[in-house]
């Protein structure tokens, strides 16, 4: 089905593939079929929107700014550079409430993803893989419904349905394959390697730069955790005005004073990247599990440090002291206590003793 697109859009497509020179509001009229006030009618709007336009309705107009995020753009950008998934079905938005709660509602709409037999119904084939983005969200959500900072122009905001055969059996292996998905694009796009904390952020220079909200379906006549979401918030820009005060101290950015090298990076590249290296991992993840394990363990900077762990998140009292141990095949925590005695953690949540350093 072809979808018409109004001038605007076709003005904000043109300029886009033609970033090294101007373009008349002429040939752009003439290329629209409308109007050249319509074009500056075009071009205020883009504007008034953010996008960065120099120029006159006699001088020509190009865009000046080379991070644009569009539908079109993010999925052209997916494409080329995943062509294999090509067919999964995307959506794009400038700004959203959350990608996870949207893709809550597509779910919610479309019925169940799998017949009696377990193969995949109509819907399930649409959304099995779909990929949500957004350049802003205006009530992103961590862990626990806490807030999650979404600014524009920042970092990016995806989500991935994921609905595999038999269903989400291990949520902590998900997630921790996700992790090491995340920083295979970062590693591939920056050329450096951030660490993870686990069991679902991501670090950089001592900051977290990364975050994993990974949420189950489940079909309540079967009881099986029929799909998951997986929402992925990560900052590619610092953002001063956004994370202020406490969080300024936590939330870092690949691309801060100290590390311009991704400048040239596109957050439609980057989302991209991200998402195919994420459905690429799950598919490998059949197959390839322990090999997974291994590099998240590789990745992560928790072991051997003293650590406060948080059974019930946000229950002070339930807290206690250990020292990470290892990380096992599940991607459980496992931690030692005081008296020696050892844990497997599966969820919860745990935080560096103030005598540990990120950066030791």
């Amino acid at each position: 089905m072809t979808i018409s697109m109004t001038t605007k859009e076709k003005v904000l497509n043109m300029l886009i593939d033609s970033t090294t020179s101007s373009l008349s509001g002429e040939k752009l009229a003439a290329e629209c079929g409308v109007s050249r006030a319509a074009i500056w009618k075009a071009v205020n709007a883009l504007r008034a929107e953010g996008y960065q336009i120099e120029g006159t309705p006699n001088g020509g107009y190009q865009l000046s700014d080379e991070d644009i995020f569009t539908p079109e753009l993010f999925h052209k950008s997916f494409t080329e550079a995943y062509p294999e998934y090509a067919s999964c079905h995307t959506e794009a938005y400038k700004e959203i409430d959350s990608t996870n709660t949207y893709a809550k509602r597509l779910l919610a709409e479309c019925g169940s993803l799998r017949a009696a037999d377990g193969s995949l119904t109509d819907s399930g084939r649409k959304f099995h893989r779909a990929v949500i983005v957004a350049e802003s969200q205006t009530a992103g959500r961590g862990r626990l419904g806490r807030s999650f900072i979404s600014p524009e122009k920042t970092g990016i905001y995806l989500s991935v349905i994921y609905a595999p055969a038999g269903g989400i059996t291990n949520p902590a292996r998900l997630t921790a394959a996700t992790a090491v998905a995340i920083c295979r694009a970062v590693h591939k796009l920056f050329d450096f390697e951030p660490e993870i904390k686990w069991i679902n952020d991501i670090f950089y220079g001592g900051k977290k730069i990364c975050g994993i909200l990974a949420e189950g379906v489940t079909n309540f006549e079967s009881g099986l955790i029929e799909s998951a979401i997986v929402g992925i918030g990560i900052n590619l820009r610092e953002n001063p005005q956004a994370f202020s005060g406490e969080l300024a101290n936590v939330a870092g950015a690949i691309c801060d004073s100290k590390n311009e090298k991704g400048l040239k990076v596109s957050r439609c590249q980057l989302a991209a990247e991200i998402a195919g290296q994420v459905l690429k991992i799950y598919e490998e993840d059949l197959t390839n599990h322990k090999d997974i394990i291994e590099e998240y363990r590789r990745l992560s900077f928790l072991i051997g440090r003293k650590l406060t762990v948080h059974p019930l998140i946000g229950d002070d009292k339930s807290a206690y002291t250990a020292t990470a141990i290892e990380i096992d095949e599940d991607a459980r925590l496992i931690v030692e206590l005081e008296d020696k005695s050892r844990r497997a953690l599966n969820s919860g949540e745990v935080t560096l003793k103030s005598s540990e350093n990120l950066n030791s």
